[in-house]
């Protein structure tokens, strides 16, 4: 008996996949509108058997190009642990949702602990701003001042 159930277990673990779900809501949003879109995700996959082991808003950023009008966007991502079902209909409800104007979910090995690279980005920037110039030192090479002229 304690092997079936343990076989029952794998099986159910093994539908199981992690997802990596970022969207960009429209700019003229209100944080809170922000948060109840990422409340509103996080229910649509705990609804169907899921989970969202973390969320992180990342803020209004500058977009690359325009979107539908619209020069920034509000970043936040979702770390998923769900099966396949619950990502088809997240993306269709995130589809048909006129206040998210991009979204992309990736399939991951693992999900990445502690702080995402645009979290870990972000407090660099703050860092470099009490910098003098706002870049930092270099320590793979000597100061200017200090470098020989050929």
């Amino acid at each position: 008996m304690g092997t079936a159930s343990a076989i029952g277990r794998r099986k159910e673990v093994a539908n199981m996949a992690l997802y990596e779900h970022v969207f960009l809501a429209r700019q003229d949003l209100a944080q809170a509108q922000v948060d109840a879109l990422a409340e509103a995700a996080t229910k649509i996959v705990e609804d169907n058997q899921g989970k969202v082991v973390k969320t992180e808003t990342w803020g209004l950023r500058s977009l690359a190009y325009r979107i539908a009008k619209n020069r920034k966007a509000h970043y936040v991502m979702l770390h998923i642990d769900a099966p396949a079902g619950v990502v088809a209909e997240l993306e269709r409800q995130t589809a048909i949702n006129e206040d998210v104007i991009r979204y992309m979910t990736i399939r991951v090995d693992e999900l990445e602990q502690g702080p995402s690279a645009m979290m870990r980005r972000g407090e660099r920037e703050g860092r470099r701003g009490d910098r003098e110039g706002g870049r930092g030192e270099r320590g793979d090479r000597p100061r200017r001042e200090d470098r020989e002229v050929a």
